[in-house]
C-alpha cells in the first residue's frame, strides 16, 4: 500500500523523501517496481498480432484493388503502409 502511494505521488514528492516519511527503504521501493515490471507483460500477445484469417482478408482486399499485380514483397510493403505490421514470411506463405 505504501509503495502504491509513493508511485502515485512520485511526480509531486521525491521518492526518497516519501520513503523516509512512510518508513520504507528507497531500495525496497525500487526492487518492488522491478519485480512488478517483470511480472506484468507490456502488451497481451493477442493484441499484438493479427490473426491469420484477418491477414488473409487484408491480403485478398489489396490483391483485388491492384488486380493481382503485387507479389508478396509489394504486398508486405503495402500492408505496412496501411499500418498492419506483419512478418515477411507470413505474407509470403499466404
Amino acid at each position: 500500500m505504501k509503495y502504491a502511494w509513493i508511485c502515485k505521488h512520485k511526480t509531486l514528492w521525491p521518492v526518497t523523501l516519501s520513503c523516509e516519511v512512510l518508513g520504507v527503504s528507497a531500495s525496497g521501493y525500487f526492487e518492488h517496481r522491478k519485480r512488478q515490471a517483470r511480472t506484468q507483460p507490456s502488451k497481451p500477445a493477442s493484441n499484438r498480432r493479427i490473426s491469420n484469417e484477418a491477414l488473409l482478408v487484408h491480403i485478398l482486399a489489396i490483391h483485388a484493388e491492384v488486380k493481382g499485380e503485387y507479389g508478396w514483397p509489394k504486398m508486405w510493403k503495402e500492408l505496412g503502409a496501411r499500418g498492419i505490421r506483419v512478418g515477411k514470411e507470413r505474407v509470403r506463405k499466404r
